[in-house]
């Protein structure tokens, strides 16, 4: 058949041009394999340098490391200060040897609300003593206000004492402390102003004395 010659025809031809592209593929190539070898390997060289020299995203570094854990150690240990207010470890029955009244036993209450607001517990005490005559105020046994806190309509009335106790640390260390008053006096020129329109009798003048007697008695 004229299809069957033809195609017979082609496929020699081809067959036999394929063979010649081969062997002059395998002359270029003997020629050619070393200089494509030592490109290879000059580029696999460069790969291998540039990914020691530049570190990728997932590298650890020690010193980096150091840092973050300084970092963290900062940030869950808010306790580790300077200021000579900021909580210190006291034993709550240090504190119940003075404590009276409205105050009595609370000395725990005092330690733990230092260290949730990191304030130094004498401190909480001391306020609260000066604030109620140790536990005998009026604003004590009827408002459970140990710490002369206002509300929009006077003295707070808190559900307990230890509720009382906790909302004195929080404003103390927020507002006080955390506005860089580390000193009793510095507290008190804002705590307990002298000449203030609700302190009619003048009681803050003895805010700052009174407070840091009962501080003293605590100190080691």
């Amino acid at each position: 058949m004229i299809i069957g010659d033809d195609w017979f025809t082609r496929s020699m031809l081809i067959n036999t041009l394929s063979r010649a592209d081969q062997s002059q593929t395998v002359k270029n190539a003997s020629s050619g394999e070393n200089l494509f070898a030592a490109v290879l390997n000059q580029l696999l060289m460069e790969q291998d340098l540039q990914s020691a020299v530049k570190p990728t995203s997932n590298s650890f570094s020690p010193n980096l490391g150091m840092a973050l854990n300084s970092s963290t150690d900062k940030q869950n240990n808010p306790l580790s200060t300077d200021d000579p207010l900021r909580f210190r470890a006291i034993d709550p029955e240090k504190i119940n040897k003075v404590l009276g009244g409205k105050l009595k036993g609370m000395g725990e209450v005092f330690v733990r609300a230092g260290k949730q607001f990191n304030i130094d517990p004498a401190m909480l005490a001391a306020v609260a003593q000066h604030e109620t005559g140790n536990g005998k105020s009026r604003a004590a046994n009827e408002k459970n206000n140990i710490a002369g806190m206002m509300g929009i309509n006077g003295l707070k009335s808190y559900p307990s004492i230890e509720d009382s106790i906790m909302d004195m640390a929080r404003n103390l260390s927020k507002n006080y402390l955390g506005a860089g008053l580390s000193s009793i006096a510095k507290i008190g020129a804002k705590y307990a102003p002298i000449g203030a329109d609700n302190d009619p009798t003048g009681l803050n003048n003895h805010w700052v004395t009174g407070v840091t007697k009962y501080f003293d008695q605590f100190k080691v």
